[in-house]
């Protein structure tokens, strides 16, 4: 009879822990350069709502850190990109949504908030956003708007 005692211990590869973390409020798209003329000279500029959002996305990531030394490896990030549902709606329609039954089809378009969140995310969780190589995202409505980011480490 064969002991557990004098069985090898299996080889585990060492666990690299999510980075789970929430940026609250409504979710904001990444906005196109804008340029500034004075006299011959142009100058592009973010616009101050990417800015600001893009700001809060670093806050949120470097809470979510916790001291944690940048990811350096290929990436996959999960994104639950949820808006608000319009106060306008009747309460039938908003329960509608909330089952997700009804789909959110305005902006911001689901790209350019995933583009806000990523450049956000520079120098922060990773290097550069070109380690990212998959993506789940998805977009819905919620009464607690936010994007909901889950990376892990491949």
């Amino acid at each position: 009879m064969l002991e557990l005692a004098s069985l090898p211990a299996p080889v585990v590869p060492p666990t690299r822990a999510a980075i789970h973390f929430v940026v609250p409020g409504n979710p904001v798209g990444k906005g196109r350069p804008r340029v500034a003329t004075r006299g011959r000279f142009a100058q592009l500029y973010t616009p101050e709502k990417t800015a600001s959002y893009e700001s809060l996305v670093k806050l949120a990531g470097h809470r979510a850190m916790e001291g944690r030394v940048l990811v350096l490896d290929a990436v996959h990030v999960d994104l639950d990109i949820c808006v608000p549902i319009p106060a306008s709606w009747s309460q039938r329609k908003r329960d509608q949504a909330l089952a997700g039954n009804v789909r959110p089809t305005t902006k911001p378009d689901i790209d350019n908030v995933e583009k806000a969140i990523f450049d956000g995310l520079n120098g922060i969780t990773w290097k550069d956003d070109v380690q990212v190589v998959s993506v789940n995202k998805r977009k819905r409505y919620s009464a607690t708007p936010g994007v909901e980011v889950c990376i892990r480490s491949l």
